[in-house]
């Protein structure tokens, strides 16, 4: 009986190695061969009619084969990038957030209907040398405003950000205002920007026909309407450790991250922590290059395990699943649909001789076998005729009888 041979496949040897680690490692192969052809060169003469000689182009041609097939299961395996999976600690997006007027608009501003906008614009006016009666500050074409913007991380001096504006007074509209010099403060109450600009509002209420755009008239937008003018603090310099969070924890993609980091630094500077982050030990040769060995790490790529889910949107009927979601065995009515999920019956059983049961004349009967995955039972029952809808209300039934081997989350 002859032996089957199977093709290799990437996870029968390491789970964890990435295309760049596995690049690296064929660099320094070619390396120590090329060192080791410069010194033998002087005996290429008598090689050439030893037979043991003649077995190393074939060698190489194999390990360069297997290494060519490796490669190409590696990207059949669908490998994610580290920096799709997870973040640096400490590199986050910072929310600021100021009081605004906006002013020029044609009479759909707050007027004298909010206090708070009166006595904000005799503040400003005050703070310009302009002395007015704060009641007799009684105009429609301003509106109080709140303006809120994400200063990103690194972010310096000079660079500018979008702003996002929002009434918070009794105007009806925004369009074509313009926003007066606005500071942003952090959470620290320090001015990190200033906004000021003309506005936008995405369209004009005005027009008619297709080319009449529905929009939120009471927030608007201006791009790149802030200059920062103060720097988040934030470096990497003379660091002995960085933590890498994941987005989504899980222990089986800490540990196969652990190992990858483990293997393209060629030691064990990664501990995991818990199943959201890993701390890695800056090695000797990144020191003062931490950056360097952010962008190494960062690009790093695995093959990350997600749990089982099934997702149900109960307003549009969308239903959304991953493909680790299995059955067990039930049974289920709904309506004149009769779901089963069952081992099929032993030839020469009672069951397999049974006559046909008249209480299911009429009804769309659906018969699969334990371990089915959710996506053939939803292809099973559409192709029956069942609505979104009721598959919504059948999976959380099955859900509720213990049948559904996932996480049920409805939004």
């Amino acid at each position: 009986m002859k032996k089957r041979i199977f093709p290799l496949k990437m996870a029968h040897y390491n789970t964890c190695l990435s295309r760049g680690t596995l690049l690296a490692k064929i660099s320094r192969y070619r390396l120590r061969r090329r060192g080791a052809e410069d010194s033998s060169m002087q005996t290429t003469t008598v090689a050439k009619n030893n037979p043991e000689q003649t077995i190393r182009p074939t060698t190489l041609l194999f390990v360069g084969a297997l290494l060519l097939g490796l490669l190409a299961n590696v990207g059949l395996a669908h490998a994610v990038r580290l920096k799709d999976l997870a973040t640096v600690k400490g590199v986050r997006n910072n929310q600021l957030v100021g009081y605004g007027i906006v002013v020029g608009l044609n009479g759909t501003g707050d007027g004298n209907k909010a206090a708070f906008t009166g006595q904000g614009l005799t503040n400003m006016l005050n703070n310009l040398g302009v002395k007015v009666d704060p009641d007799a500050t009684k105009v429609k074409n301003i509106a109080s405003v709140m303006v809120t913007a994400t200063l990103p991380p690194f972010f310096k001096a000079g660079q500018t950000i979008d702003v996002t504006l929002s009434s918070v007074g009794d105007a009806t509209s925004l369009q074509g205002g313009t926003l007066l010099v606005t500071p942003l403060k952090g959470l620290d109450n320090n001015v990190y920007a200033m906004a000021q600009g003309a506005i936008s509002t995405g369209g004009d209420p005005t027009a008619r026909g297709p080319a009449k755009q529905a929009n939120h008239l009471t927030v608007a937008r201006i791009t790149n309407g802030a200059s920062v003018e103060r720097e988040v603090p934030m470096s990497f310099a003379n660091k002995e450790s960085i933590t890498i969070s994941l987005a989504s924890p899980d222990f089986t993609t800490i540990s196969l991250m652990k190992t990858a980091i483990d293997t393209y630094l060629g030691g064990k500077y990664a501990t995991a922590k818990d199943a959201a982050s890993v701390d890695v030990a800056v090695p000797a040769k990144y020191k003062a290059q931490e950056v360097a060995l952010l962008a190494a790490l960062e690009n790093i790529e695995i093959n990350p395990e997600h749990k089982a889910r099934v997702v149900l949107n109960e307003r549009t009927g969308t239903v959304v699943m991953g493909d680790n979601v299995t059955l067990n065995q039930f049974a289920l009515s709904h309506g004149n649909l009769s779901l089963q999920v069952k081992p099929p019956p032993q030839p020469g059983s009672s069951a397999a001789n049974a006559p046909v049961d008249t209480v299911k004349v009429g009804q769309k009967v659906v018969t699969l076998q334990p371990g089915v995955t959710l996506g053939e039972v939803v292809r099973a029952l559409n192709s029956v005729g069942v609505a979104p809808r009721e598959l919504i209300a059948i999976f959380q039934a099955i859900k509720a009888a213990g049948a559904l081997q996932a996480d049920l989350e409805i939004i």
